[in-house]
């Protein structure tokens, strides 16, 4: 497989003030007010934050990726994101709630309605792996606590992810508030989710 997660293969969706690239470590600095979401429940739509992406049309992979965060207000995130368009992506992500928890969880926007599914972990837990695998239009996100082992988030499908699609990283704040996220050990490998028998 020759897919590298590269800066000379990244571009940019909703560049943000302050980030740093280098081939083995990213980081950016989250802007207040920045977010993705579609409409369920909360009835806002927001489509603003940062996501630094990659073209590929290889239908079977890997893409995995350690994410490292000082979050401390709520909602403050950072992960592992597909993104097509404003209607159709994925993210997985650990949400700050409050000094007790924080939401870890996953979201998948089809046709312009986002949903989420969490799990609620510490709020000391200041660092995950993620790894999202594709077999052609559906998908399955993982978390990792040593970058070894790896469990099921969910399996999805995305209505608008069988063709090309734009996968990397992302960070945001959706209130007032910046933090900065650090993104390392980001690689491609043959897909991990084997085919169901």
């Amino acid at each position: 497989m020759d897919l590298t997660f590269e800066k000379d293969n990244l571009f940019w969706i909703h560049e943000p003030k302050e980030y740093a690239i280098n081939n083995n470590e990213i980081m950016i600095r989250t802007d207040a007010g920045t977010d993705f979401w579609q409409k369920t429940y909360y009835g806002f739509q927001n489509d603003n934050a940062p996501a630094l992406l990659m073209k590929t049309n290889e239908k079977y992979f890997s893409f995995s990726v350690k994410t490292e965060f000082d979050s401390k207000h709520r909602f403050d995130q950072c992960g592992v994101i597909i993104y097509q368009n404003s209607d159709n992506w994925i993210k997985a992500s650990i949400e700050y709630e409050n000094e007790e928890y924080q939401r870890l969880g996953s979201v998948v926007t089809n046709l312009g309605y986002s949903d989420w599914a969490t799990t609620d972990i510490t709020a000391t837990q200041k660092f995950m792996y993620y790894r999202i695998s594709r077999r052609e239009s559906d998908y399955c996100i993982e978390n990792s606590y040593d970058g070894i082992h790896y469990k099921q988030m969910r399996i999805a499908h995305l209505f608008e992810g069988a063709d090309d699609i734009q996968i990397g990283i992302y960070a945001c704040s959706p209130e007032e508030s910046s933090f900065k996220a650090i993104f390392t050990e980001m690689k491609f490998t043959e897909c991990q989710w084997k085919e169901h028998k």
